[in-house]
C-alpha cells in the first residue's frame, strides 16, 4: 500500500476499526460492526462510506435488505483489513483513542527509523507543520514517540523516534507501507 491511500485510510476515525472487525469475522452488517466498534452512527457512516469510495469495501450484492445492507471487503480490502488488525492487536483499549486521530498512523510509519521534524515532513507531504507538532506530542505524552536533541548540528535539532507501543506500530506499518508515488 503506497502511503498517500494509507493517509486517505487513516483520515476517517473509525476506518481501522471496522476494516479490524471485518478481519476477525465480524459480521458485514451495520448492526454488529456499529456495536463491534463503538462508534456513533453518524461517524460510523462516514468511515463506512470512506471505505467504499476507496474500494476496500463493497456492497454485498444480492444479499441483506435496502435498509439493512451487507458489506465485503474488496480484494485490496483484504490486505487493508489484515494491516489493519495488526494495528488493531498491538494496541490496548487505552491507546485506541490515539490510534483513531488522523495522522498518528502515518507519522508512526514515517518513524520507521529515527528522523528529523523536516524529514517526516517530507515522508508526508500533505501533512501541516502544526498538525505533524500536535501528532509528534500527543505520541510523546503517551510514550509511543522518544525526542532527543542532535546537539552535533547547528543549530540544535530533534530527532524523533518511534518506541513502546509506537515502536511495535511503526515496525508493522513500515514494512506494509511504500513511499514510492
Amino acid at each position: 500500500m503506497y502511503i498517500k491511500l494509507f493517509v486517505n485510510l487513516t483520515s476517517k476515525t473509525w476506518a481501522i476499526p471496522i476494516l479490524s472487525n471485518l478481519h476477525e469475522g465480524v459480521a458485514g452488517r451495520q448492526a454488529p460492526l456499529l456495536a463491534a466498534t463503538g462508534a456513533s452512527r453518524t461517524a460510523f457512516s462516514q468511515s463506512l462510506n470512506h471505505l467504499i469510495s476507496l474500494g476496500l469495501l463493497e456492497r454485498n450484492p444480492g444479499y441483506g435488505h435496502p435498509l439493512r445492507p451487507e458489506f465485503r471487503l474488496t480484494p485490496h480490502g483484504v490486505t487493508a483489513a489484515a494491516l489493519a488488525n495488526k494495528i488493531w492487536g498491538v494496541s490496548t483499549d487505552e491507546d485506541q483513542g490515539l490510534l483513531r486521530r488522523s495522522w498518528t498512523l502515518p507519522v508512526l510509519t514515517a518513524l520507521h527509523t529515527p528522523r528529523h521534524f523536516n524529514e517526516i515532513k517530507r515522508s508526508l507531504p500533505t501533512i501541516t507543520d502544526r498538525a505533524l507538532s500536535q501528532s509528534l506530542k500527543s505520541m510523546e505524552l503517551r510514550n509511543w514517540v522518544s525526542r532527543s536533541v542532535d546537539e552535533v548540528t547547528r543549530p540544535p535539532r530533534s530527532i524523533y523516534c518511534a518506541v513502546n507501543t509506537g515502536g511495535m506500530i511503526s515496525s508493522v506499518t513500515a514494512s506494509q507501507i511504500s513511499f514510492g508515488h
